[in-house]
């Protein structure tokens, strides 16, 4: 082929993407993959953005649950996906920047086989305990936990998942080495701390606000670099000298790796303009969790940070899934 046939075949090519990017996404409905169950912040983050992403697009949005391995089921399969806009994923931390490095081979990576659209939220972590527990703050926790050396547990929502890593990181910064109890989710890890199994959890605030705001759980401190408007009188990890606890958890919108450059734009920029509306921003804050939009390429270096950060964590306590 000559010189002149390969110019007018590439031609051809990006004339024929251009023209796929332009009708998107009128085929069909879009698929939004959601890695837990329903219920959870993760639903709630998908559930809250479906509806205003849906009209923005002009496509039916349909939810697509597919739980199990801390997230990587689903970021799997994504990675399996066509990359032509027809199916997208509400990425977070967990299998984002924690879980595959647990594994002794990556069941993927990434930072090179997504699409980064947009990030949604972040949010503090709050570690939370017994309301009748003696510590004030997570700092008199800390000393409590030293006073009692091998009777101390923390809970998280399942080895791999950002409140089993916040766990290890309070044991690193503290130099404590309080036992991990992991269970099957949020509810059940609850349930624990409350009946006195455990005593402590550090979780996110869309999981935790309810409880702390009805007194059911005391909250000790948040790990995020501001106090919660939604706890004001709780301290944050920095304020109580813990600041090598200091993390949030991040929410947003991914796509396979290769999708085109048209559709990146058009999603993020229509992503961007539903979370500027006050009731989104409202239902976010109310779930304990900040509306922090981020473009396709900040995001996809937000959590090339995120996955050193967690990475090296996994690395210096030599942590690995089962």
């Amino acid at each position: 082929m000559t010189l002149k046939h390969w110019a007018a075949a590439l031609a051809l090519a990006g004339t024929a993407t251009l023209a796929f990017a332009q009708a998107w996404p009128a085929a069909k409905p879009i698929r939004l993959i959601v890695g837990y169950p329903p219920g959870g912040g993760i639903d709630f983050a998908a559930r809250t953005v479906q509806v205003p992403l849906q009209e923005a697009l002009g496509q039916q949005i349909v939810m697509d649950y597919k739980p199990g391995a801390s997230g990587m089921i689903a970021a799997t399969e994504l990675t399996r996906a066509a990359p032509d806009g027809y199916t997208l994923l509400l990425a977070n931390t967990g299998p984002f920047a924690i879980a595959p490095y647990l594994q002794a081979k990556k069941p993927y990576d990434p930072l090179t086989q997504f699409t980064y659209i947009g990030q949604i939220s972040q949010g503090s972590y709050i570690a939370v305990t017994r309301p009748d527990h003696p510590a004030k703050d997570l700092k008199d926790w800390v000393q409590w936990a030293r006073a009692n050396t091998g009777k101390v547990n923390f809970a998280s929502g399942g080895t791999g998942t950002s409140t089993h890593l916040n766990g290890e990181l309070m044991n690193q910064a503290t130099g404590l080495n309080v036992t991990h109890v992991p269970y099957k989710g949020s509810a059940p890890a609850i349930q624990d701390l409350l009946g006195g199994q455990t005593q402590l959890l550090i979780d996110a605030g869309s999981v935790l606000l309810p409880q702390v705001k009805g007194g059911k759980l005391k909250a000790l401190a948040v790990t995020g670099p501001q106090r919660d408007p939604q706890l004001p009188d709780v301290p944050t990890v920095r304020e109580l000298g813990l600041g090598a606890m200091e993390s949030v958890g991040f929410q947003g919108l991914v796509a396979p790796a290769g999708l085109p450059q048209a559709i990146t734009d058009r999603l993020s920029a229509e992503l961007a303009k539903v979370l500027a509306q006050p009731e989104v921003k409202a239902k976010f804050a109310g779930a304990g969790a900040e509306v922090h939009p981020l473009g396709a390429a900040e995001f996809a270096a937000f959590v090339k940070a995120d996955n050193e950060k967690w990475a090296r964590l996994i690395r210096e306590r030599k942590l690995q899934l089962d």
